[in-house]
């Protein structure tokens, strides 16, 4: 079973979609936890229509706001599954999604999750086959890959950022390793609370940008942590 844990902070204007796209899928084999992470729009109304339509497969709790690292980990706790998906509230997966990503699982027994391409709004990130050497030097990876549960060593709580590159660069110091899915399998809302984008010129050209000295200082928390050049 997959269990797929949706930290959720005001997206209420999301999480009916996405919760939508996880009822059509074609593996039917999850159970859904969402974690409200003090969010103070009204989400009720979609949480009690998901709890009728899912009943016992749908978790829902609570908690102070403490971010989505803290929210996820609470999720990952209180659920059963032998498979993790992190899933936040402005994801739409395809149909298939899950049903490739535990078939690529099963016929990759070394790997510990699965990871594919994606769209961020319309451009697509096609991203690479899973490499070492790639991953120490960039995140590619998104959180929204499926993982092993008893590889999963949880998410730093204290980082603000980059909290994906961070969990997969544990995940490898400890000799677990990646598969990647060369399809699209999900789409990211632009605009989403949790996560955010520039294109890869900004980060060279305007390092003035408010939000390029937020990555920058985020990067290097990282790579002093996992001891990066």
């Amino acid at each position: 079973m997959v269990s797929i844990i949706i930290p959720l902070y005001n997206h209420a204007d999301k999480l009916d979609s996405c919760l939508a796209s996880i009822a059509n899928q074609t593996s039917q084999n999850f159970e859904i936890t969402v974690v409200n992470d003090g969010s103070t729009d009204n989400f009720e109304p979609v949480i009690k229509k998901f709890k009728e339509r899912f009943g016992y497969k749908f978790i829902f709790l609570t908690q102070e706001n403490k971010g989505a690292p803290a929210a996820r980990n609470l999720g990952a706790k209180n659920s059963r599954g032998e498979y993790l998906l992190f899933c936040d509230a402005d994801v739409l997966m395809k149909p298939e999604m899950l049903e490739v990503m535990l078939k690529t699982l099963e016929v990759n027994p070394d790997a510990s999750y699965a990871y594919s391409s994606f769209l961020w709004g319309h451009k697509l990130f096609r991203l690479w086959p899973w490499s070492a050497e790639r991953l120490k030097l960039m995140p590619y990876i998104m959180t929204t890959s499926l993982i092993r549960r008893e590889h999963f060593p949880g998410f730093d709580e204290s980082l603000k950022r980059l909290q994906d590159w961070d969990l997969w660069l544990t995940m490898l110091e400890k000799g677990y390793t990646g598969v990647w899915i060369d399809q699209v399998l999900f789409k990211v809302h632009t605009g989403g609370v949790y996560s955010s984008w520039l294109p890869s010129f900004a980060y060279k050209l305007l390092p003035f940008l408010p939000a390029v000295r937020k990555y920058k200082r985020a990067e290097k928390i990282i790579k002093e942590k996992h001891h990066l050049q």
